[in-house]
């Protein structure tokens, strides 16, 4: 059990880490233009540390899966490792989502966004 609990970390947690690299990366290449870089820049690292923070949380979380299920430990392994992929995919999907609504409301000008907020 020891080691299928050891490989469910390190797979779970090398998927946070790539897809929080990716987050990263978006931003970085939403930062070559020049009038957006800064706004990029800023919201990549937040919204990647927010994703990393959660999808952490939801990692260790879902670790509990492993000791339920003692007489089964592959099933355990694999329906952890299974849930987890899915949470951190629909977490970095709203996460870009969230990047790209911070570069789309980022390119109106400040007029238009407050007629676009009713009183």
């Amino acid at each position: 059990m020891t080691l299928l609990v050891t490989l469910y970390v390190i797979l779970a947690f090398a998927a946070l880490i790539a897809l929080s690299m990716m987050i990263l990366k978006i931003g970085t290449l939403l930062g070559d233009c020049p009038q957006a870089a800064r706004r990029a820049q800023a919201a990549s690292i937040t919204i990647a540390t927010g994703f990393s923070a959660i999808g952490a949380g939801g990692i260790i979380l879902i670790a509990v899966i492993l000791p339920i299920l003692p007489h089964m430990p592959a099933a355990a392994f694999l329906a952890a490792l299974g849930l987890a992929s899915l949470c951190l995919g629909l977490g970095f999907t709203h996460a870009v989502a969230t990047l790209r609504a911070v570069m789309v409301d980022g390119d109106a000008p400040a007029t238009k966004a407050a007629e676009a907020v009713p009183a």
